[in-house]
């Protein structure tokens, strides 16, 4: 009985539960991150490989394509990890992916000192589509990449089509 009751004290005061990323939210970051077998310098100026990790990645890296799959699979649930650890307002599936896409694109130190996490975690989701539209810059200047990336998951987040963005 007593399990039972924290069981239910838990379900009842909202304690957080893990969400995962679906397909929907993986195909938006296969998009835009594209798989490169061999390590590029992006637009940031970080060595990168398949669908844009960074982790150990040095000039000269080559991967296969299963090994992209494999990093993708392992660095989702860590990405999605951030995004639960910051947000403490409910989710639906669409918003998790979408700040999911964003944060593996920008990481969660810009995620946790972002005006975007400010007003969501404010429950201002309306304004979130229009901050996470915001952060389109890489080296302080703007680029047509990131501004459609930033498109896509903000129509993701709002649950609206972002396939032909």
């Amino acid at each position: 009985m007593q399990l039972l009751m924290t069981v239910v004290k838990k379900l009842k005061y909202g304690e957080k539960t893990k969400m995962k990323i679906s397909e929907e939210g993986k195909q938006l970051i296969k998009k835009f991150e594209g798989c490169e077998l061999e390590a590029y310098k992006c637009s940031a100026g970080v060595w990168t490989i398949g669908y844009g990790r960074t982790k150990n990645v040095s000039k000269g890296d080559v991967c296969s394509q299963e090994q992209a799959d494999i990093w993708l699979a392992e660095e989702l649930p860590v990405f999605g990890a951030y995004v639960s650890d910051a947000v403490t307002v409910p989710l639906d599936q669409n918003e998790f992916d979408a700040l999911v896409a964003w944060t593996y694109n920008l990481g969660p130190t810009n995620l946790n000192n972002s005006t975007m996490l400010k007003v969501l975690n404010e429950n201002k989701k309306d304004e979130v589509p229009s901050q996470m539209r915001r952060w389109n810059k890489a080296n302080g200047k703007v680029l047509e990449g990131l501004e459609r990336r930033r498109l896509a998951e903000s129509l993701l987040f709002e649950g609206k089509e972002w396939h032909e963005v």
